[in-house]
């Protein structure tokens, strides 16, 4: 029953009632029900105890259940906020607990952008040689972040930039270049975002993705697509030894258009020379929009979960392409598998590598 409802008849004094349809006092305050169109008078004395003990009870019980319904729905809120926000911790086989894309944005790019982008990173790296853009997933609070080993390879200084535009200093803890794997640390950080790895096992050919990273230094951008193949064999440098462009970034110098990440596929070299030292891992193929810069951000799933990092990119080489740059994506993206990534967590944290 509606509590604001007017329970009087349209125009009625507030002290008069309807006696076809609600009960009604004597002046000694006993109550009693009325058939319609009847008026008996009310018998003398009659006992009142019953009846309003019975209306109380009901009153009472109507309000504790809208109360239990405010509070119940308080709670679960307040349980999925911490559950998406509180993720330091980190389950059995390294699964990394974190954001998650919210029931109701399930399946969409938008869900997916909105609940995922805070835990994806802008990495600057700087070396002898020059400057480079690439990208990381924070994964846990205090300021661990994931990206590929060739984004950071040689850097003398590393410089991260959140979604919120907040900058901070890392430091390596570990790096694996036979994976193409990095973990670094930033400097008196807490409270960060964190994302959720999820199980690159159960990735499907054809499943919807998106990727999040910084091209071109873009910090944030979004891109969407399939997997395209599962088990891809790359083939990339182990260092910055064998590429005029450290990392899959702006290239040296900091300028937009630089030489690409090099890699190998199907006995091709892609991008440059790989050099001579190089190593080789099954990636998940995509033809999310990939370009320089989103090397070590992450490829994710409908439900939030990041399935992969995004590692090499196939693009045209200049004279190919008939321009004096590099061309776009062209729907040749590769991510390594996040499984890889936490099999690989406690090396990487104990700051031991291949």
């Amino acid at each position: 029953m509606d509590m604001t409802e007017n329970l009087r008849p349209s125009g009625a004094h507030p002290t008069d009632q309807d006696p076809t349809s609600y009960p009604y006092a004597s002046s000694y305050g006993t109550a009693y029900d009325s058939a319609p169109g009847d008026y008996p008078p009310p018998p003398a004395y009659a006992p009142t105890t019953g009846r309003r003990k019975a209306k109380r009870p009901v009153a009472l019980l109507a309000a504790v259940a809208i109360a239990a319904g405010v509070i119940g729905g308080g709670t679960a809120t307040l349980v999925g906020q911490l559950n998406g926000q509180n993720s330091a911790a980190t389950g059995p086989g390294g699964a990394v607990n974190g954001t998650t894309v919210s029931q109701s944005s399930k399946g969409t790019v938008a869900g997916v952008a909105e609940a995922v982008s805070p835990a994806i990173v802008e990495i600057g790296a700087a070396s002898s040689a020059g400057k480079s853009t690439g990208s990381g997933v924070v994964i846990t609070e205090d300021g661990e972040i994931v990206t590929n080993n060739h984004v950071i390879s040689g850097a003398q200084q590393i410089q991260v930039t959140l979604s919120t535009g907040r900058t901070y200093t890392a430091d390596v803890v570990g790096t694996d270049p036979d994976k193409d794997l990095a973990l670094i640390k930033l400097r008196n950080a807490s409270g960060l975002k964190t994302a959720t790895l999820g199980d690159s096992s159960k990735v499907k050919v054809g499943e919807q993705v998106v990727a999040i990273g910084s091209p071109e230094g873009l910090t944030g951008t979004v891109t969407s697509g399939i997997v395209s193949a599962l088990d891809r064999d790359v083939t990339v440098a182990k260092d910055d030894s064998g590429s005029s462009g450290q990392g899959q970034g702006q290239g040296q110098g900091g300028q937009g258009g630089g030489q690409e990440w090099p890699f190998e596929f199907g006995g091709q070299q892609f991008n440059g020379d790989t050099g001579e030292e190089t190593t080789t891992y099954k990636a998940l193929q995509t033809d999310a929009s990939l370009n320089p810069g989103n090397s070590g951000g992450a490829l994710i799933n409908m439900d939030g979960e990041i399935i992969g990092i995004n590692s090499a990119m196939y693009a045209p080489s200049s004279s190919a392409a008939g321009s004096g740059s590099s061309a776009g994506s062209v729907g040749l993206g590769f991510a390594i598998p996040v499984n890889t990534l936490k099999t690989d967590l406690d090396t990487l944290r104990a700051g031991n590598g291949s």
